[in-house]
Formats: C-alpha cells, sequence, structure tokens
C-alpha cells in the first residue's frame, strides 16, 4: 500500500503541476508530451481529464495520500477496522472501475497515452488487487474457502493478465505509430 500510495501520489502531483501550468500558461509544453500519441496536456485539459469538473490527479492526491497513510499504519503494527478495510476497498474499487474507464476514454476516443496516468492506471489495478486479496484472506470479505484459495494461488497470473490486457490495448491501438518507430 505505501508503494502504490507514493507512486500514485507523484504521478498525480506532476499532473497537477502540469495542468497548473498549463492553465496559466496555454503554451505550456508539459514533460510528457513526447510525441503525437504519447501526451498528457491534450488528456489533462480534455473533458475526461475533469469528469467531475475539477482535474482528475485531485482525486488522486487525496486518494493516494489516504493510501500511504493507511500503509504506513499498517507497517507500524495498528490493526485497522473491518469498517476501514472495506472503505478501502469499496475505494480501491471505485478507483479501478474509474482508471478502467479512463484508460477506454485515453485510447479510443482521445487517442493518446498519457505517461503519468499510465503510472496511476498500473498503482491503481495493483492496489486494488492486493487490498481485494487482504480482504479475502484475512475474512473481511467473506468467500467459499475455494475461492479464496483460487485467488490466492493465482493472484500473480490474473493481476500479470490485467496488465498484459492493457499493454496489448496500447500496442494494437497505436500500431502505426509504434511500428513507424522502428
Amino acid at each position: 500500500m505505501v508503494l502504490t500510495g507514493i507512486v500514485g501520489w507523484l504521478a498525480s502531483f506532476q499532473l497537477t503541476v502540469d495542468d497548473w501550468r498549463l492553465l496559466r500558461d496555454p503554451a505550456y509544453q508539459p514533460s510528457c508530451n513526447i510525441s503525437p500519441i504519447v501526451s498528457c496536456g491534450s488528456v489533462m485539459s480534455s473533458a475526461q481529464g475533469h469528469l467531475f469538473g475539477f482535474p482528475n490527479m485531485l482525486l488522486g492526491l487525496g486518494a493516494f495520500a489516504a493510501v500511504t497513510v493507511l500503509g504506513v499504519a499498517v507497517l507500524s503494527g495498528a490493526r485497522l477496522h473491518r469498517g476501514l478495510w472495506l472503505a478501502l476497498e469499496a475505494g480501491a474499487l471505485a478507483g479501478v472501475v474509474f482508471v478502467d474507464w479512463l484508460i477506454v476514454q485515453s485510447l479510443y476516443e482521445l487517442n493518446k497515452i498519457c505517461p503519468y496516468c499510465a503510472v496511476v492506471w498500473v498503482v491503481t489495478i495493483g492496489l486494488f488487487w492486493y487490498v481485494t486479496l487482504h480482504g479475502l484472506e484475512r475474512g473481511i470479505v467473506p468467500v467459499p474457502r475455494g475461492v479464496l484459495q483460487l485467488v490466492r494461488d493465482t493472484h500473480w497470473m490474473l493481476l500479470a493478465a490485467w496488465y498484459g490486457v492493457i499493454a496489448l490495448l496500447v500496442l494494437t491501438r497505436f500500431w502505426p505509430y509504434w511500428s513507424s518507430l522502428l
């Protein structure tokens, strides 16, 4: 939790800084504007980048800070209340649904891949997966023993498959661009 929280917060922070710079100077070119396809400036300024009327990265700043604090508390030996774990699970689920929607929007509506956004995708999916696994193993989220055993035995394969599908989507969606670089 600490690692995903810190990495997610740093990516959200960089996006926030670049967004503020874009607001102050519309000619500003964020460091993540690498090519016509690999670009975060146009993603940040899109309607999808401000889904709730404010920059999405502000959600990341708050959520990843909370995850980091909870992770440090757990590492320090704190035993979190079941309700807090359930709230974390619900937040991680909401985050992963939002991130998956943003992936589709980025690839198929905006036709861009935002590097810092992709970092947020990776850590949000990992956070969701391992918070869920923890909840299942500790009985916070009750499931039949067989389901628990299956998830426990295959958790890394399922996560790798999730990441693999996203990588394939990115690769195939922009294949003409990627192949032009070879």
